[in-house]
């Protein structure tokens, strides 16, 4: 019996697809994989280094709200949502508002710094890793924008593109929250070590 050339060609390709989605499944579901983050749960901490080679923390802007946004140089979405993150962050900066991008994607940190300073990023721009977007419930799609109260809680999340309105009404909502009281003396006690006795 001679077989089809094309059907062959059918099946391969989705012998293909169905191992290519098995793994990145896999990959989404291995032991650091978390559920997607429920509001009002504490914003997981984390280190990771920024384009000019400082270690930030998320925990170093407690007491601000934060705009903590994954993106990546090759997502149409985030080029059309970086512009109005600039002027948010000018806008929102003295009330104690701070947007937190992190780079999430393969290419080089100096393709990564070429793109956000073409983009006029004025905000923090951070090396991604996947273990940090595993624990904000594997990043799915990007972008993805989670904005954080000043409590260090999650007061909304964003999944891919949205209006620069509703992008704003989360912000206020994240401006709106109260700062921990324990928060000054946690970043104190970071900075500083503990008070003589």
């Amino acid at each position: 019996m001679k077989r089809n050339p094309l059907v062959l060609v059918v099946v391969a390709f989705v012998a293909a697809f169905m191992l290519y989605f098995g793994y990145h499944q896999a990959r989404r579901n291995g032991p650091s994989f978390v559920p997607h983050l429920a509001k009002s749960s504490l914003a997981p901490d984390f280190s990771l280094q920024s384009l000019d080679g400082k270690t930030l923390h998320l925990s170093d802007f407690r007491g601000k709200a934060v705009l903590l946004n994954f993106w990546a140089t090759w997502c149409g979405p985030c080029k059309i949502e970086m512009p109005w993150f600039v002027e948010l962050q000018n806008q929102y900066a003295a009330q104690g508002f701070q947007i937190v991008g992190v780079a999430m994607d393969d290419a080089s940190k100096e393709d990564i710094g070429k793109f956000a300073k073409d983009m006029g990023v004025n905000y923090p721009i951070l090396i991604g890793k996947e273990s940090v977007g595993d624990q904000y419930g594997g990043v799915p799609a990007l972008p993805e924008s989670f904005l954080i109260g000043r409590d260090g809680k999650i007061v909304d999340t964003i999944i891919g593109l949205r209006g620069k309105a509703e992008i704003e009404d989360a912000i206020k909502k994240a401006l709106d929250t109260q700062a921990a009281k324990s928060t000054a003396s946690v970043l104190s006690l970071r900075e500083n070590g503990p008070a003589p006795k």
